[in-house]
């Protein structure tokens, strides 16, 4: 007979022994000690923001829509793997106990984020609701609506059709940030109004739940697959993930673009390769958009110059940390063995497009610095990045080929 309660034992032993293996290389990382500094410097513009703070700004807005993203946020963390919809598929009438341990260990590990956000939250509100309702009363309210809404997303876990998944991720959201802003601001006859539409909301959830037969285990394992990728492509920055699984995105007109000006010429078979494995990648190209994008919004908001220019060469460090895996990124395949090119071709392939990829960024913020007037520091970036891309990057990435 199958025992729920082992199973869940033996799978979390596993995870977590999984989780920190990895970790250790993390935390001891070099973005951790970029985001430390990051954090640190936004932290004393936040303050400073506070002494000041526009009657017109939207506190209320802000702190729900921020609060209720970390309230609705739920996903729910299975451990379950693909060979389960073989074995342990038939035995699903005997996995309850597996199934609500699995919920209340996702609930506990999702505290942090809500617990850190609420903190992080928790000057604004003084400063804008000062001697209104306890900020601890609101963190148990929320708390209540976090069980809820983890349990509701487990229930549409049944549910086949995603178009129905995504609309209740939408209401739910919608209704969760208004039952904390109407909170926020005392208005009890729209906050009653809510309430009943939140829980009229939770009841048709779990009656719509009670239709389907079984759970979705290849939605379930899929999610999970999902996580654990994220997490394996962050550990890949500090260390090797042999058993890492990629996606692959196709992006034709992207691809294009950057394979189509690259002559077809043996030497160039690796500019192709790291070009084209850059675009199509689920990982590289996401992260490296993400990565401009934030250090592009901060560059441009923070008011102290030198800020700027610190942040401009943090984030563009951070890319370059994050792009590192590329040259690994085709070790497990064994054709690229039989390409009739030299190692030390492929090396200088790989360093001349990390230069290229890094380059642009340079040359993004410094036209951003250019634009808000800062020229000192548009020019200082031009110097930085100059020296950072011909030499940091050649003698870095040859000790690194090395090992």
């Amino acid at each position: 007979m199958l025992d729920g309660k082992k199973l869940f034992v033996d799978r979390l032993t596993a995870h977590i022994k999984e989780l920190s293996r990895y970790l250790r290389y993390i935390l001891t990382g070099h973005i951790v000690i970029a985001m430390v500094f990051i954090i640190s410097a936004m932290s004393v513009y936040y303050q400073k923001f506070l002494e000041n703070i526009p009657d017109q700004f939207p506190s209320g807005l802000v702190i729900a829509l921020v609060l209720g993203l970390a309230t609705f946020h739920s996903p729910i963390q299975t451990m379950l793997k693909k060979a389960d919809m073989v074995f342990l598929l038939p035995a699903e009438h005997v996995l309850t106990g597996y199934f609500t341990r699995t919920l209340v260990y996702s609930f506990v590990t999702q505290l942090y984020v809500l617990i850190l956000t609420a903190a992080a939250l928790a000057p604004l509100y003084s400063t804008a609701f000062a001697g209104g309702v306890p900020y601890g009363f609101i963190l148990l309210v929320l708390l209540i609506i976090k069980v809820w809404s983890l349990t509701a997303n487990w229930w549409m876990l049944r549910v086949r059709d995603g178009g129905t998944r995504r609309m209740d991720k939408i209401v739910r959201y919608a209704l969760i940030v208004s039952v904390i802003y109407f909170f926020l601001l005392q208005e009890m006859l729209f906050l009653a109004i809510v309430t009943a539409l939140l829980i009229g909301l939770f009841v048709t959830n779990f009656q719509f739940a009670q239709k389907q037969k079984a759970l979705n285990w290849d939605l379930l394992i899929e999610n999970d697959y999902l996580r654990m990728r994220s997490f394996y492509r962050l550990a890949n920055m500090f260390t090797d993930v042999p058993h890492m699984e990629t996606q692959v995105k196709k992006r034709h007109w992207l691809a294009r673009m950057l394979t189509s000006a690259v002559p077809f010429q043996q030497q160039k078979a690796y500019t192709y390769l790291y070009r084209l494995t850059t675009v199509r990648s689920g990982e590289y190209f996401g992260i490296y958009l993400r990565l401009l994008v934030i250090g592009g919004l901060l560059i441009y908001f923070v008011p102290n110059q030198w800020l700027k220019l610190i942040f401009a060469i943090l984030f563009i460090y951070m890319v370059f940390l994050q792009l590192l895996p590329l040259w690994k990124h085709h070790v497990t395949i064994v054709w690229l063995d039989l390409y009739p090119i030299g190692q030390e071709l492929r090396k200088q392939s790989f360093v001349k497009w990390l230069q290229q990829l890094i380059m642009v960024l340079a040359l993004i913020f410094t036209v951003l610095l250019l634009l808000i007037g800062n020229w000192l520091m548009a020019i200082l970036m031009v110097v930085a990045s100059m020296l950072f891309v011909q030499m940091f990057i050649p003698s870095y990435l040859d000790k690194k080929m090395a090992q």
